[in-house]
Parts: structure tokens; sequence; C-alpha cells
């Protein structure tokens, strides 16, 4: 089957003065049905320039876009009804309440409509089905903007931030969605700030920064690489540094807080003194992370590498380029 995303030199750029800006410089990436692509980056990074791009908003300044073999502009009457965008903030009528307008964006479908109101059931939305969209709460808000995007049973489906705003509960419905549209086949691109979710949801993360990707892979991928002789884990903010450095024989960093980072390697032994040492001082453990980054702390370092020094990296097994740091610094990106 050929892939359900293809992006080939994509670049973006926006009139300016006194010269254009550069949103999207070249990026190139496919991706599969029945997969979740996620893309992280800096506020500018040229996420959201590449997303309208793929769901037809935007036309690219040089390279090409294809969703489902169909170029998002030229074949927007095609593509339309089997995409699904879910927006940040919905463009629904303010006045009409749930169930109205999810029935009504099920007329658009016809007989690939989902049920409305087993919809709303799934999204949690039954005992507010009568209330106008304008006094549902953000997260009330939110779960109807997801109903809108899957319930013409997309192929595709862009979610932008699903979760901003939501409590517990509506975010757990979110991923459940996320994960159940995956399974069915269905190909899933993601753009968040959560980290967390990213990790627990993605497939396949690409990491962009002045609109080129700088890293490429799985979130075991991109957690899996960088340094790896650390013990890293949570305690009490206040927590005698000095004195676990004496202990451990070994450096112990805090990035902020409550968060701390032994330089040691995280064999049985080590992480056997860290404990031993937290217990006899009557210190709390948060968690403990031996050996691998979390995916925030991967990002961090790649998109302050990138700004730094203008490399382009990749997890193991993903793809790399170089650019120059002067090209980094010339560029402003959205």
């Amino acid at each position: 089957m050929p892939p359900v995303l293809e992006v080939t030199g994509l670049v973006v750029r926006y009139r300016a003065h006194p010269q254009p800006v550069v949103a999207v410089d070249g990026i190139s990436f496919s991706e599969d049905a029945g997969r979740v692509l996620t893309l992280l980056g800096p506020n500018g990074a040229g996420k959201t320039s590449t997303v309208e791009t793929l769901e037809g908003y935007r036309r690219p300044s040089a390279g090409s876009a294809r969703v489902l073999g169909l170029d998002p502009v030229r074949d927007a009457k095609q593509l339309a009804p089997r995409i699904g965008v879910m927006l940040q903030r919905n463009g629904v009528y303010v006045t009409m309440n749930s169930r109205d307008t999810v029935r009504l964006f099920a007329s658009y479908y016809g007989d690939r409509a989902q049920n409305p109101d087993e919809l709303l059931d799934r999204v949690g939305l039954t005992p507010v089905a009568g209330t106008p969209w304008r006094r549902l709460s953000g997260g009330e808000q939110q779960r109807l903007s997801l109903a809108l995007a899957i319930i013409g049973r997309p192929e595709v489906v862009f979610f932008d931030e699903p979760t901003a705003g939501v409590d517990p509960a509506a975010r757990l419905v979110v991923r459940d969605i996320v994960r159940e549209l995956r399974d069915s086949g269905v190909c899933v691109v993601l753009t968040t700030h959560d980290l967390d979710e990213a990790e627990r949801l993605s497939d396949r993360i690409l990491i962009i920064d002045h609109g080129r990707v700088i890293a490429d892979g799985s979130p075991a991928e991109l957690m899996s690489g960088g340094p790896q002789a650390a013990i890293r884990f949570g305690g009490p903010p206040d927590l005698d540094r000095a004195a676990l450095a004496t202990h451990m024989g070994a450096a112990v960093e805090s990035d902020r807080p409550g968060e701390y980072t032994v330089a040691c390697g995280p064999t049985p032994a080590n992480v056997a003194a860290l404990t031993a040492w937290l217990a006899a001082n009557n210190h709390s453990l948060a968690d403990l992370r031996a050996g691998r980054q979390s995916l925030e702390d991967v990002f961090l370092r790649l998109t302050e590498s990138a700004r730094d020094t203008g490399a382009v990296l990749a997890a193991p097994g993903g793809r790399s380029t170089r650019r120059s740091a002067r090209g980094n610094r010339d560029r402003r990106t959205s």
C-alpha cells in the first residue's frame, strides 16, 4: 500500500518585511495507515504550517504534500470527506447545542457518518447535549471538537492539542479514541505540547525546529539516544545534593526543583546505594529512571542543541541531515 501521507521537500514561506519568513524549510517524511504520527517542536517551529499544508489550508511555496495520494489543495473536494480535523478553537455555531451540531455534521457525510447520539455518549457529552456551545466548559468544547473530527469515519485525522484544557477524565477519553482510530487503520496526526501524551500515544515522533526535522523515531528510539550513564529520580526539592554526591561518588545535578540526575552508571549497585541513602535520610522517592531519558529530556536537549549548533539530529535508525548555524539564525519560523 502507498503511504497515506507523503511530504517531499516541503517549503512554506510567508510574506514579511523586509524579507519573506521561512516557516517550513525542506521537510520530507511519509506515514502509513494505522499509525499515530506526532509533531513536536517549540512555538514557531513550523508544526502548524506543516499540518495546515496537509489539511489543504495552505499552498506549499516549494515541494509537495500528498494525503491519500491526493493534493490537499487541488483535490480538496475529493479529500475533504476522507479526513477529519480537530482544531484548538472550534468554529461551530456558538448558539447551537451539541446534539444539533453533531447531527448537522453527520448530514454532510451521509451513510459514512457515525450515529450522532452514540458518538455524543462516547465522548461524554450526553448530559450536556442540549447546551449551546458557548455555554460549554473548555473541556466540553474540546470533546465536541473531537466528535466533529471523527463523525465522518475519516481515513486520516488531524488533532491539534486535543487534550488542551480538558480534565483528566476527558484526557483518557481522547487517548482511548486515538488508540481506537489507529487500531481501525486510521492515520492519526497529532500536535501537542504534552510530552507525556506524545510518549503514550505515538508510534512515531518528528521533532521540528526552525522549520526542519531535527529528530525522527519512535518514543523508545528517541529516549534511548543521548547520554546513558545517569540515574534520574524525583525527590524533595530541598535535598542535600552535596551529601548525596559524596555518598554516590558522582555529581548530582538538578534541572528543576525536585528532579535530580546522578552522573553514574545505572547499575543495580548504584541504584541500591541511591535508594539506601534516601531511606537513611527519610527522603521520599517520587520516581526512578535508570539509564533512560524522558521524552522531555530528549526534547529539551535536541531543540537547545539545534539552536546552538545548527545540527539536525536523528534517533537511532532515523534520518538525519546537516544545516549551518548561520542559516538557523537568519531564519524566523512560525
